[in-house]
C-alpha cells in the first residue's frame, strides 16, 4: 500500500463526474443502421450485423448468449446490456468475471464508475485509491466493499461446490433484496431466470472475497464453499443441447467467447452428434488477427472447429462502445423481440 496521505479533496474532485450509461429505448438507429447499410467498410460491417441480431430475435426457435469480454459495462454500455435482458433479447449471458462483479454487481451496490477529467497521473490516483480502466475511474474503497460483500454471501451459502452461474444468482438474490440499482443486470437476471456463467470468475473482485472465505473458514477449522469449473462447462452445454438453434452477440472475446462456441463440441464428445452448431454469430471486436488469438479469430476459422456455422455470421472490427448502442437500438425499435418465447433457462438447475 502507497504511504502517501489520501487528498479527500483532490480525490472528491476527480471523482465528480459520473459515467451515465446509454438508454438504448431513449433513440431510433434504425435510420442510421438503414444508411450504414448503402455504405462500405465497417458501417456496412455493422448494417449486416444488427441484421444478424434481428433474425436472431425473429427466429422463433432460437436461443440467444449475450458474451461479453471488456470493459464496455463501465464505460457506458451497462443498462444497454440489461434492456437485453429484461426485454427478453437474450436468453443466457457468458462474461468475464470484471464486467458481472466489478462493474455490474458494483454499481447494483450502488456504487459509481466516473470521467476522468484530465490526463491522469497514475502515481497520484494510487495515493487516492482511484483505480483506473483507459479514462473511466473505481474510487477502490467502493471496490472493497464489492469484495466484502461477495465475502459475505460466500459466507452464506452451504459449504459446498457452486458453478458459476448458481454464485451469480445469490448476488442476484443480494441485489433483489438490498441492491441500489434497479437495472442491474445480475439483478434483472435473477429476477427473471437468465443464467449467467463467468468461465473465469475469480478473475474479478470475486476473487478476493472468496479467497477471504477460504481462509478465515480454514483458521476455523471449518468447511468453505468452492467453485466448480466443470459444473460450468456442464450447465451450458446441457442448454445447448436443450436449446437446439442457437445466436451468439458477441462483444469482446477471449475466455467466454471460447467457452459459449465450445458447447458444440462437448455435447458432441457427450454423444449429442445431432447437435447443431451456433446458427447466428456476431462478434464486436478490436483486436488483430494476426496473431492467432481468440478474442481476435474469425467466426469462419469456428466453423472449421465445428463451432459456428459460416452463412449467418459477421465480424465487425470496432470499439464495442461506439457501435453496440446502435445495433441494441436498431433491434429494439424493430421489436422483434416482443413476441419471443421467454425461455427461463435459468430454471432447469432448479
Amino acid at each position: 500500500m502507497n504511504d502517501m496521505p489520501v487528498n479527500d479533496t483532490r480525490k472528491a474532485e476527480l471523482l465528480s463526474t459520473v459515467v451515465e450509461h446509454i438508454d438504448i429505448t431513449s433513440f431510433d438507429a434504425r435510420p442510421i443502421i438503414e444508411s450504414m447499410g448503402k455504405m462500405s467498410f465497417t458501417s456496412r460491417d455493422l448494417a449486416r450485423a444488427t441484421g444478424i441480431y434481428n433474425q436472431m430475435l425473429a427466429d422463433k426457435d432460437c436461443t440467444i448468449f449475450l458474451v461479453i469480454a471488456g470493459s464496455t459495462s463501465a464505460g457506458g454500455c451497462m443498462d444497454a446490456y440489461a434492456e437485453l435482458l429484461r426485454s427478453n433479447m437474450i436468453d443466457g449471458v457468458v462474461a468475464t468475471g470484471a464486467s458481472i462483479v466489478d462493474m455490474d454487481f458494483f454499481e447494483g451496490l450502488g456504487h459509481k464508475h466516473y470521467q476522468a477529467l484530465e490526463v491522469p497521473d497514475d502515481m497520484t490516483l494510487r495515493s487516492l485509491y482511484i483505480d483506473r480502466i483507459y479514462d473511466t475511474y473505481i474510487d477502490e474503497e467502493q471496490l472493497q466493499d464489492c469484495d466484502h460483500t461477495i465475502y459475505e454471501i460466500a459466507n452464506s451459502l452451504e459449504a459446498k461446490p457452486y458453478s458459476s452461474r448458481a454464485f451469480i444468482r445469490e448476488m442476484g438474490r443480494y441485489l433483489s433484496e438490498h441492491g441500489k440499482k434497479e437495472n442491474s443486470l445480475v439483478k434483472l437476471a435473477y429476477e427473471h431466470d437468465v443464467p449467467i456463467f463467468c468461465p473465469a470468475f475469480v478473475d474479478s473482485s470475486a476473487g478476493f472475497g472468496l479467497v477471504k472465505h477460504q481462509v478465515e473458514r480454514a483458521k476455523e477449522g471449518k468447511p468453505y464453499m468452492v467453485l466448480d469449473a466443470i459444473a460450468d462447462f456442464r450447465e451450458l452445454t446441457d442448454i445447448k443441447i436443450k436449446a437446439g438453434t442457437t445466436g451468439l452477440l458477441m462483444i469482446g472475446g477471449g475466455v467466454p467467447k471460447n467457452f459459449v462456441q465450445d458447447t458444440v463440441v462437448c455435447a458432441e464428445i457427450l454423444g449429442h452428434d445431432d447437435v447443431e452448431m451456433h446458427k447466428y454469430a456476431v462478434q464486436i471486436t478490436v483486436a488483430d488477427v494476426r496473431d492467432g488469438a481468440c478474442s481476435s479469430s474469425t467466426l469462419k476459422e469456428a466453423a472449421s472447429w465445428g463451432k459456428v456455422d459460416v452463412a449467418l455470421e459477421q465480424m465487425v472490427f470496432a470499439e464495442a462502445g461506439s457501435v453496440l448502442p446502435l445495433l441494441a437500438s436498431d433491434a429494439y425499435h424493430r421489436g422483434y423481440w416482443k413476441d419471443r418465447p421467454k425461455r427461463a433457462w435459468g430454471k432447469i438447475f432448479g
